[in-house]
């Protein structure tokens, strides 16, 4: 059975994603900085309303994956925090200057998250070497690598990630994201045989504010959970596990 990922940037989109019959929730903050850690009452409360399962994001800031000393040791404090908080995992990526998977960074936050999963987030895509990575990642006891096969959408890294899933030999899942939507997510599985994929399903959603300053020069929105794309998508999958056992 295929296994469908959102990434949820407030509660309100948690609770859409579960409703809608995803499998599990990446929880962020920050859209606009590609995903940060939330803050602890927004873990807290998304936890406590969620049955599926809860993944949340380790991300001291937005950027690149080269933290200081004082970052890696917020991220760690976090991993702690969000197994008290009874999440089911962490989503995380650290990498040295050259490029490469900073393991013994990465592998501290992998044995402080025990027993909770651990997935290796988009980091993955900054990487000189994606078939080195994979194998340094397997090696610090991640479960699964998220990318989009270091492109900019999982449609353009599809042949990248088919390799990855060859080379990985079921010892860790490899799971694209980036630009999956229900158009193209059979497409993206059939080009690459992967069994679990990420989407944000993101909507825009405009202000309710009755008054708005006319001279900012942009009309605030809310990035929100599609609730109709992510049960598009979750049907597109079940119609394509279908045709595969026929």
């Amino acid at each position: 059975m295929y296994q469908l990922e959102i990434c949820c940037y407030n509660p309100a989109s948690a609770a859409i994603a579960q409703k809608a019959g995803a499998h599990r929730v990446e929880l962020c903050a920050d859209p606009t900085d590609g995903g940060t850690t939330p803050s602890f009452n927004t873990i807290k409360l998304v936890r406590k309303r969620l049955d599926i399962s809860l993944y949340t994001i380790i991300r001291s800031r937005g950027g690149d994956f080269l933290f200081s000393e004082e970052e890696y040791e917020i991220m760690l404090h976090d991993v702690i925090l969000c197994k008290e908080l009874g999440c089911d995992g962490v989503v995380i990526g650290i990498l040295e200057p050259e490029g490469r998977v900073d393991k013994s960074k990465s592998a501290r936050l992998v044995e402080a998250a025990y027993p909770m999963g651990v997935t290796f987030h988009r980091a993955f895509d900054w990487t000189a070497n994606p078939f080195e990575a994979l194998e340094d990642i397997i090696e610090i006891g991640c479960e699964r690598i998220l990318t989009s096969g270091q492109q900019p959408t999982a449609i353009q890294g599809s042949s990248l990630i088919a390799e990855l899933v060859k080379q990985s030999a079921g010892r860790i899942s490899i799971m694209p994201g980036s630009g999956i939507r229900a158009s193209n997510i059979q497409d993206v599985v059939r080009e690459t045989g992967v069994s679990e994929l990420h989407s944000s399903a993101r909507l825009q959603v405009k202000s309710n504010m009755a008054y708005l300053n006319k001279d900012m020069l942009e009309e605030p929105t809310t990035v929100m959970a599609d609730e109709n794309e992510i049960v598009s998508m979750l049907h597109q999958l079940k119609n394509l596990d279908k045709m595969q056992h026929s």
